[in-house]
Protein backbone atom coordinates (compact mmCIF):
# COMPACT_ATOMS: atom_id res chain seq x y z
CA UNK A 1 0.00 0.00 0.00
CA UNK A 2 1.16 3.47 -0.94
CA UNK A 3 1.61 5.81 2.27
CA UNK A 4 2.83 9.66 2.54
CA UNK A 5 4.68 10.97 5.74
CA UNK A 6 3.54 13.67 8.02
CA UNK A 7 6.43 15.66 8.78
CA UNK A 8 5.77 16.34 12.15
CA UNK A 9 4.87 12.68 12.81
CA UNK A 10 6.52 9.46 12.29
CA UNK A 11 2.96 8.08 11.79
CA UNK A 12 2.64 7.00 8.16
CA UNK A 13 -0.45 8.44 6.43
CA UNK A 14 -1.98 5.95 3.86
CA UNK A 15 -2.02 8.01 0.78
CA UNK A 16 -5.25 8.70 -1.29
CA UNK A 17 -6.76 6.32 -3.22
CA UNK A 18 -6.96 6.83 -6.87
CA UNK A 19 -10.96 7.31 -7.76
CA UNK A 20 -12.45 4.67 -10.41
CA UNK A 21 -13.78 5.61 -13.52
CA UNK A 22 -16.25 2.67 -13.51
CA UNK A 23 -19.16 4.43 -12.07
CA UNK A 24 -18.83 7.23 -14.62
CA UNK A 25 -18.52 4.95 -17.89
CA UNK A 26 -21.30 2.80 -16.76
CA UNK A 27 -23.33 6.05 -16.33
CA UNK A 28 -22.44 7.07 -19.27
CA UNK A 29 -23.54 3.43 -20.62
CA UNK A 30 -26.77 4.39 -19.09
CA UNK A 31 -27.38 7.28 -21.01
CA UNK A 32 -26.43 6.33 -24.10
CA UNK A 33 -28.95 3.00 -24.06
CA UNK A 34 -31.67 5.17 -22.20
CA UNK A 35 -31.44 7.95 -25.50
CA UNK A 36 -31.13 5.03 -28.00
CA UNK A 37 -34.45 3.24 -26.22
CA UNK A 38 -36.29 6.82 -25.65
CA UNK A 39 -35.68 7.64 -29.52
CA UNK A 40 -36.94 4.12 -30.54
CA UNK A 41 -39.93 4.09 -28.59
CA UNK A 42 -40.77 7.63 -30.93
CA UNK A 43 -40.09 5.69 -33.98
CA UNK A 44 -42.09 2.73 -33.21
CA UNK A 45 -45.29 4.59 -32.39
CA UNK A 46 -44.96 6.33 -35.68
CA UNK A 47 -44.38 2.72 -37.29
CA UNK A 48 -47.65 0.93 -35.53
CA UNK A 49 -49.47 4.27 -35.94
CA UNK A 50 -49.46 3.44 -39.95
CA UNK A 51 -52.71 1.71 -39.31
CA UNK A 52 -54.49 5.17 -38.92
CA UNK A 53 -53.58 5.53 -42.90
CA UNK A 54 -55.34 2.20 -43.68
CA UNK A 55 -54.42 -1.06 -43.16
CA UNK A 56 -52.56 -1.53 -46.37
CA UNK A 57 -50.18 1.09 -45.22
CA UNK A 58 -49.83 -1.31 -42.27
CA UNK A 59 -49.55 -3.74 -44.13
CA UNK A 60 -46.92 -2.40 -46.18
CA UNK A 61 -45.06 -1.04 -43.10
CA UNK A 62 -44.56 -4.93 -41.30
CA UNK A 63 -43.22 -5.97 -44.66
CA UNK A 64 -40.51 -3.55 -44.93
CA UNK A 65 -39.06 -4.91 -42.46
CA UNK A 66 -39.54 -8.62 -42.97
CA UNK A 67 -37.62 -7.19 -46.51
CA UNK A 68 -40.59 -8.52 -48.17
CA UNK A 69 -39.92 -5.73 -50.84
CA UNK A 70 -36.47 -6.74 -51.36
CA UNK A 71 -36.58 -10.57 -51.60
CA UNK A 72 -39.98 -10.92 -53.10
CA UNK A 73 -41.22 -12.94 -49.81
CA UNK A 74 -40.90 -11.91 -45.94
CA UNK A 75 -38.21 -13.05 -44.04
CA UNK A 76 -39.63 -13.44 -39.94
CA UNK A 77 -35.86 -13.84 -38.74
CA UNK A 78 -35.16 -10.51 -39.85
CA UNK A 79 -38.21 -9.25 -37.31
CA UNK A 80 -36.98 -11.85 -34.23
CA UNK A 81 -33.33 -10.17 -34.69
CA UNK A 82 -33.92 -6.34 -34.56
CA UNK A 83 -36.72 -7.23 -31.40
CA UNK A 84 -33.93 -9.82 -29.88
CA UNK A 85 -31.60 -6.33 -30.21
CA UNK A 86 -33.48 -3.96 -28.67
CA UNK A 87 -34.52 -6.58 -25.93
CA UNK A 88 -30.99 -6.95 -25.22
CA UNK A 89 -30.72 -3.27 -25.26
CA UNK A 90 -33.55 -3.06 -22.99
CA UNK A 91 -32.03 -5.51 -20.29
CA UNK A 92 -29.03 -4.02 -20.39
CA UNK A 93 -30.01 -0.61 -19.44
CA UNK A 94 -32.84 -1.91 -16.71
CA UNK A 95 -29.69 -3.96 -15.36
CA UNK A 96 -27.75 -0.34 -15.57
CA UNK A 97 -30.79 1.47 -14.11
CA UNK A 98 -31.31 -0.66 -10.74
CA UNK A 99 -27.81 1.27 -10.02
CA UNK A 100 -29.97 3.94 -9.38
CA UNK A 101 -33.03 2.30 -7.14
CA UNK A 102 -33.25 2.58 -3.68
CA UNK A 103 -31.67 -0.76 -2.19
CA UNK A 104 -34.35 -1.30 0.67
CA UNK A 105 -36.82 0.11 1.93
CA UNK A 106 -35.02 2.18 4.78
CA UNK A 107 -33.73 4.32 1.53
CA UNK A 108 -37.32 4.15 -0.26
CA UNK A 109 -38.46 5.73 2.91
CA UNK A 110 -35.70 8.47 3.13
CA UNK A 111 -36.08 9.60 -0.77
CA UNK A 112 -40.13 10.04 -0.06
CA UNK A 113 -39.24 12.06 3.13
CA UNK A 114 -36.55 14.31 1.06
CA UNK A 115 -38.98 14.59 -1.63
CA UNK A 116 -41.96 15.57 0.05
CA UNK A 117 -39.53 17.98 1.68
CA UNK A 118 -38.28 19.61 -1.07
CA UNK A 119 -41.32 19.77 -3.43
CA UNK A 120 -39.01 19.86 -5.98
CA UNK A 121 -40.65 19.30 -9.74
CA UNK A 122 -37.47 17.54 -10.88
CA UNK A 123 -37.49 14.89 -7.81
CA UNK A 124 -40.89 13.84 -8.22
CA UNK A 125 -40.28 13.71 -11.73
CA UNK A 126 -37.06 10.68 -11.06
CA UNK A 127 -39.75 8.91 -8.87
CA UNK A 128 -41.95 8.53 -11.30
CA UNK A 129 -39.56 7.30 -13.98
CA UNK A 130 -38.54 4.43 -11.06
CA UNK A 131 -42.08 3.61 -10.57
CA UNK A 132 -42.88 3.48 -14.49
CA UNK A 133 -39.28 1.88 -15.35
CA UNK A 134 -40.01 -0.93 -12.59
CA UNK A 135 -43.52 -1.51 -14.24
CA UNK A 136 -42.10 -1.49 -17.94
CA UNK A 137 -39.58 -4.25 -17.44
CA UNK A 138 -42.41 -6.43 -16.92
CA UNK A 139 -44.91 -5.46 -19.60
CA UNK A 140 -42.02 -4.28 -22.11
CA UNK A 141 -40.05 -7.97 -21.53
CA UNK A 142 -44.01 -9.44 -22.46
CA UNK A 143 -44.28 -7.77 -25.13
CA UNK A 144 -40.96 -7.95 -26.50
CA UNK A 145 -40.87 -11.99 -26.14
CA UNK A 146 -43.75 -12.18 -28.27
CA UNK A 147 -42.93 -10.32 -30.91
CA UNK A 148 -39.24 -12.09 -30.68
CA UNK A 149 -41.20 -15.48 -30.92
CA UNK A 150 -44.47 -14.07 -33.12
CA UNK A 151 -42.89 -12.42 -35.85
CA UNK A 152 -45.45 -13.39 -38.33
CA UNK A 153 -48.26 -12.20 -36.28
CA UNK A 154 -47.76 -8.33 -37.43
CA UNK A 155 -50.01 -6.67 -39.68
CA UNK A 156 -53.45 -5.04 -39.43
CA UNK A 157 -55.46 -8.45 -38.67
CA UNK A 158 -53.01 -10.48 -37.05
CA UNK A 159 -52.14 -7.48 -34.56
CA UNK A 160 -55.76 -6.32 -33.89
CA UNK A 161 -56.40 -10.06 -33.47
CA UNK A 162 -53.74 -10.03 -30.54
CA UNK A 163 -54.83 -6.96 -29.47
CA UNK A 164 -58.26 -7.77 -29.09
CA UNK A 165 -59.48 -11.27 -29.65
CA UNK A 166 -56.57 -12.08 -27.02
CA UNK A 167 -57.03 -9.59 -24.63
CA UNK A 168 -53.35 -7.75 -24.79
CA UNK A 169 -55.23 -4.24 -25.06
CA UNK A 170 -55.27 -3.79 -21.21
CA UNK A 171 -51.46 -4.60 -20.89
CA UNK A 172 -51.30 -1.71 -23.83
CA UNK A 173 -52.81 0.22 -22.78
CA UNK A 174 -51.19 0.64 -19.01
CA UNK A 175 -47.86 0.05 -20.92
CA UNK A 176 -48.57 3.02 -23.17
CA UNK A 177 -48.90 5.48 -20.39
CA UNK A 178 -45.49 4.18 -18.74
CA UNK A 179 -43.75 3.93 -21.63
CA UNK A 180 -44.49 7.75 -22.70
CA UNK A 181 -44.29 9.35 -18.95
CA UNK A 182 -40.87 6.80 -18.53
CA UNK A 183 -38.95 7.73 -21.96
CA UNK A 184 -40.33 11.78 -21.65
CA UNK A 185 -39.17 12.11 -18.59
CA UNK A 186 -35.83 10.23 -19.32
CA UNK A 187 -35.13 12.62 -22.59
CA UNK A 188 -35.58 15.31 -19.98
CA UNK A 189 -33.39 14.78 -17.50
CA UNK A 190 -30.94 13.41 -20.10
CA UNK A 191 -30.68 16.69 -21.92
CA UNK A 192 -30.17 18.06 -18.87
CA UNK A 193 -27.86 16.12 -17.26
CA UNK A 194 -25.76 16.74 -20.26
CA UNK A 195 -26.24 20.05 -21.06
CA UNK A 196 -28.28 19.47 -24.47
CA UNK A 197 -30.05 22.64 -25.51
CA UNK A 198 -28.24 24.85 -22.38
CA UNK A 199 -28.58 28.72 -23.11
CA UNK A 200 -27.63 31.68 -21.04
CA UNK A 201 -29.91 31.20 -18.37
CA UNK A 202 -30.17 27.67 -17.15
CA UNK A 203 -33.92 28.42 -15.32
CA UNK A 204 -35.52 29.19 -18.46
CA UNK A 205 -33.66 26.46 -21.05
CA UNK A 206 -35.06 24.22 -18.10
CA UNK A 207 -38.59 25.62 -17.92
CA UNK A 208 -38.60 25.57 -22.14
CA UNK A 209 -37.34 21.68 -21.87
CA UNK A 210 -39.90 21.19 -19.24
CA UNK A 211 -42.55 22.96 -21.49
CA UNK A 212 -41.56 20.44 -24.66
CA UNK A 213 -41.25 17.02 -22.61
CA UNK A 214 -44.99 17.81 -21.77
CA UNK A 215 -45.80 18.27 -25.27
CA UNK A 216 -44.46 15.56 -26.57
CA UNK A 217 -45.85 12.83 -23.58
CA UNK A 218 -49.60 14.36 -24.65
CA UNK A 219 -48.68 14.54 -28.45
CA UNK A 220 -47.78 10.61 -28.04
CA UNK A 221 -49.96 9.47 -25.40
CA UNK A 222 -52.97 10.83 -27.83
CA UNK A 223 -51.33 9.28 -30.93
CA UNK A 224 -51.08 5.84 -28.85
CA UNK A 225 -54.68 6.10 -27.79
CA UNK A 226 -55.81 6.56 -31.21
CA UNK A 227 -53.87 4.04 -32.56
CA UNK A 228 -55.18 1.37 -29.69
CA UNK A 229 -58.53 2.34 -30.77
CA UNK A 230 -57.98 1.38 -34.38
CA UNK A 231 -56.45 -1.71 -33.62
CA UNK A 232 -59.10 -2.52 -30.92
CA UNK A 233 -61.97 -1.43 -33.80
CA UNK A 234 -60.25 -4.36 -36.50
CA UNK A 235 -60.16 -7.04 -34.10
CA UNK A 236 -63.97 -6.59 -32.65
CA UNK A 237 -64.89 -6.62 -36.80
CA UNK A 238 -62.00 -9.60 -37.60
CA UNK A 239 -62.58 -12.02 -34.23
CA UNK A 240 -65.06 -14.33 -36.17
CA UNK A 241 -62.03 -14.82 -38.45
CA UNK A 242 -59.52 -14.95 -36.21
CA UNK A 243 -56.10 -16.01 -37.14
CA UNK A 244 -56.80 -14.71 -41.16
CA UNK A 245 -53.74 -12.78 -42.20
CA UNK A 246 -55.06 -9.46 -44.28
CA UNK A 247 -54.19 -9.27 -47.53
CA UNK A 248 -53.57 -6.00 -49.03
CA UNK A 249 -56.38 -4.81 -51.80
CA UNK A 250 -54.02 -4.90 -54.82
CA UNK A 251 -53.08 -8.55 -54.29
CA UNK A 252 -56.47 -9.15 -53.52
CA UNK A 253 -57.12 -8.19 -57.01
CA UNK A 254 -54.21 -9.67 -58.45
CA UNK A 255 -52.26 -5.99 -59.12
CA UNK A 256 -48.98 -5.29 -58.23
CA UNK A 257 -48.08 -2.78 -55.71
Amino acid sequence: MNTSFDATSTTAVPAPRRSSAWPARLDLLQSGSGLALGLFMWVHMFFVSSILLGSDAMWRVARFFEGYFVFGRPFYGLVSALVATVFALFIGHAGLALRKFPANYRQFRAYRQHMSAMKHDDTSLWYWQVVTGFALFFMASTHLYIMMTHPDRIGPFESADRVWTDLMWPLYLVMLFAVEFHGGIGLYRLALKWGWFEGEDPAATRRKLRTLKWALTVFFLVLGLATLAAYIKIGIGHAPDYGQHYVPTWLQAGAQP
